[in-house]
């Protein structure tokens, strides 16, 4: 048992580390861009805020859950060596990604009026447009970032990401100092470099891989027939996932948004965005732990290995409490100094203090729900966290934050102890949800989804009548469907591979829709 849990330390590391690295460098890139917003002035400050809040809220938080749909089959199929899917459902997710971006796209060109509608200031809202218009194919981008980062860290390759981010960040601040200042672009300057920089991460990412050729062993070759087919088992995972982050990530939004609504609202504000800038400064470590479980907890169930899937669960969730712990501990001793780092005003300062404490509480909470969230998304149980989620915040947490906050008259700290409920409520189900899990279960389930994936493939190859392809995808079919306990399985499975006609592919339908989230 010890020798299983210092295994597990290792290879939950062995992805963490990296991931908390390149987060940090990115981490980095966003404030190199804030400091230049900030030195075009207050009205630049402010319209560039608001729309990066916008951007969270309708772009960059879509795209980020529905891109988690990818997680659990990339990993499960990693881990029951089927190589040839992680590629082909990587380039489907690309393909629903850009599709949901030309919709976000259309809401952006509108974004100016949108805002204006919403009451805000209408030069802040001409601001705030012309840097979203910018931002645009910053969308486009990521649609390929956001999986490609899953697509290689799935299978436990992280290298590339930190170059990458690495890379990307040193040439951040002098794009932005050109396009910002010598072009005299503005903000738009700014959303530009965000373009630039994602485009050289990329690059950089591609190049790599094609020097080491670490791909190759899951890239079966970009297939635009087989990109926009067979979308409906990713959109299973995918949908129920989105909604679970979003839920999380607009509760943040909300929260400034409220805070605005305080009777010391412009110190409240600013309070409020130092104290979001610090949760999402420590969120890096939690988040790296959460996809370091999900890939650890996918491998393993793709794999037949229910019980080290528990074992990463369970090491996962104690160094998370770890992690929580240190957190607070930093909140709590640097409360009197940390605002200063921010800001030289007293009132904000003060404000920040006396909030900080509470925040770290937040951590006690937040970093066990974050590392249970990636154990659920790799055993393809995101509808379970977006109910866990939506509960907490939304029917526990927001209830208290407005009590407190208002009713109460406690202002800012009595919102954040709406958060410590909400994070605490969280990490309670997920925990408990987690320690009753039948992981014999989870792997059989694993089974039948890397199955049905799987079986999809094998439809879209016939659909192109690529009848060598056919033949090894039956095989492998069969030989998953073999290893499930149930005759009937088998049995459907079968059908499934030898006929090849219609019948074929409403079984396949229906394993799909029946199967992936019984």
């Amino acid at each position: 048992m010890a020798s299983m849990v210092i295994n597990e330390l290792k290879q939950l590391s062995t992805i963490a580390f990296p991931m908390i690295l390149t987060n940090l460098l990115l981490y980095g890139r966003s404030a190199i861009s804030m400091l230049f917003m900030g030195q075009l002035g207050k009205l630049a400050l402010a319209g560039g805020s608001l729309s990066i809040g916008f951007a969270n809220i309708t772009g960059f938080s879509i795209l980020s859950g529905l891109s988690s749909g990818l997680e659990p089959i990339s990993s499960q199929a990693y881990g029951a060596r089927r190589w040839h899917l992680l590629g082909l459902a990587f380039q489907r997710t690309v393909s629903i990604l850009t599709a949901a971006t030309l919709t976000i796209s259309l809401l952006w060109f509108h974004s100016g009026y949108i805002l204006r509608l919403c009451g805000q200031d209408p030069a802040i809202a001409a601001v705030s447009s012309s840097y979203l218009l910018f931002s645009i194919p910053v969308l486009f981008l990521q649609s390929f970032i956001t999986p490609m980062k899953i697509y290689l860290r799935t299978q436990n390759i992280t290298a590339p990401l930190t170059i990458a981010a690495a890379l990307a960040l040193a040439l951040h601040a002098p794009i932005n100092f050109i396009l910002v200042h010598h072009l005299r672009l503005g903000v738009r300057g700014v959303a530009l470099a965000t373009f630039f920089s994602d485009a050289n991460f990329l690059i950089f990412i591609i190049i790599y891989l094609a020097i080491t050729g670490l791909h190759r062993k899951t890239w079966p070759g970009w297939s635009l027939s087989q990109s926009f087919t067979e979308w409906r088992p990713i959109l299973k995972l995918a949908v129920p996932s989105c909604i679970s982050v979003c839920l999380e990530w607009w509760w943040y939004e909300l929260m400034i948004v409220f805070s605005g609504l305080l009777s010391n609202a412009p110190d409240a504000v600013a309070a409020m965005g130092i104290l979001i800038q610090t949760t999402s400064l420590v969120y890096i470590f939690p988040s790296a732990l959460s996809l370091a479980v999900s890939t650890r907890v996918g491998n393993e169930l793709g794999a037949g290995r229910p019980d080290r899937a528990r074992a990463a669960t369970r090491v996962a969730l104690l160094l998370a409490v770890a992690t929580g712990a240190a957190a607070a501990g930093f909140t709590v001793s640097a409360r009197h100094t940390w605002g200063r780092a921010f800001t030289g005003d007293n009132a904000v300062v003060a404000l920040t203090a006396a909030a900080l404490p509470v925040l770290g509480l937040c951590e006690l909470g937040n970093c066990p729900q974050t590392t249970g969230c990636g154990a659920l998304r790799g055993s393809a149980r995101p509808v379970l966290g977006a109910n866990i989620n939506l509960g907490a915040f939304y029917g526990v947490g927001m209830p208290v934050a407005m009590v407190l906050g208002f009713v109460m008259d406690m202002g800012l700290v009595g919102m954040w102890m709406g958060l410590v409920a909400a994070q605490g409520t969280c990490a309670f189900l997920m925990s408990y949800v987690l320690m009753r899990t039948d992981w014999c279960l989870e792997a059989k389930r694993a089974r039948e989804l890397i199955s049905s994936e799987n079986c999809a493939c094998v439809i879209g190859e016939d659909d192109d009548d690529n009848d060598d392809d056919d033949d090894d995808d039956d095989d492998s079919c069969s030989s998953i469907s073999s290893s499930g306990s149930s005759g009937s399985s088998r049995t459907s499975s079968s059908s499934v591979l030898t006929d090849k006609g219609r019948e074929a592919r409403e079984e396949t339908e229906a394993l799909i829709s029946v199967k992936i989230l019984e």
